[in-house]
């Protein structure tokens, strides 16, 4: 029989194994970025979101504020420095105008974590009502994240196309859900659940509309083929 904090540990290792994956999906998009020295069509906000959604988890695995949650810390920890290196890239070959937007939202989220930071350790006393209100953040900031992906299922569905919803990180979007909610349910966090339970519903919702909306996917020519190759995918994901 396998003690449950060994199986909780190994799961955690998975988890941070894929929600690793899922971070570094948009090096292609980065590389080509650096290629042509212009950031083109692509947008920071989906970065600069991730940013502070990996900055409110960790905050919420300190021992501080929810003992026991090294695993949490880790990825998080890994998914904030990779994000921001992708800012750091997009901030260099961005226009004047763009590169004072990401400026001015990084000052703002540090402004706010520094304010949620300063509650949380000022306005609430032990680690169950700090673990309730970081955690409670946590799960807001994750059906934001949840948005992306939302409006790619109703474009789907609206042109009966899964040209824009790549099949492998819907797959790893479904298998991070489901690998954070074992772990969640080892040994119970409802708030780890239930943001990542949202995710591997997301993520089947994607492959079941995949799996609908394939045959009917109208084939790329070669010229759409690689405008298509150049567009980043509109499907965002994090980690826990």
């Amino acid at each position: 029989m396998v003690n449950p904090d060994t199986a909780r540990t190994i799961v955690g290792i998975i988890g941070n194994i894929i929600s690793f994956g899922l971070f570094c999906s948009p090096i292609p998009t980065f590389v080509q970025i650096y290629k042509k020295k212009s950031v083109e069509q692509f947008k920071p906000d989906p970065y600069l979101a991730t940013v502070l959604n990996c900055m409110m988890w960790v905050l919420y695995g300190l021992p501080f504020v929810h003992p026991d949650s090294l695993l949490v810390v880790t990825i998080n920890g890994s998914g904030f420095v990779i994000e921001l290196i992708y800012i750091t890239i997009f901030f260099v070959y961005a226009d004047s105008q763009k590169r004072k937007r990401i400026f001015l939202w990084l000052l703002f989220e540090a402004a706010f974590m520094g304010i949620i930071v300063a509650i949380t350790m000022l306005v609430f006393h032990g680690t169950k009502n700090r673990t309730l209100f970081v955690g409670l953040l946590c799960i807001v900031f994750n059906i934001i994240m949840y948005a992306s992906p939302l409006t790619v299922i109703l474009q789907v569905i609206r042109t009966k196309s899964v040209k824009y919803m790549p099949f492998s990180l819907s797959l790893a979007n479904f298998a991070n859900g489901i690998v954070w909610s074992i772990y969640a349910l080892i040994k119970f966090d409802a708030n780890i659940l239930i943001s990542n339970g949202l995710g591997a519903l997301s993520g089947a919702a994607q492959l079941i509309l995949y799996a609908a909306y394939y045959k009917s996917t109208p084939k790329v020519e070669e010229g759409e083929e690689e405008k298509q190759q150049q567009k980043p995918p509109e499907v965002q994901l994090s980690g826990v």
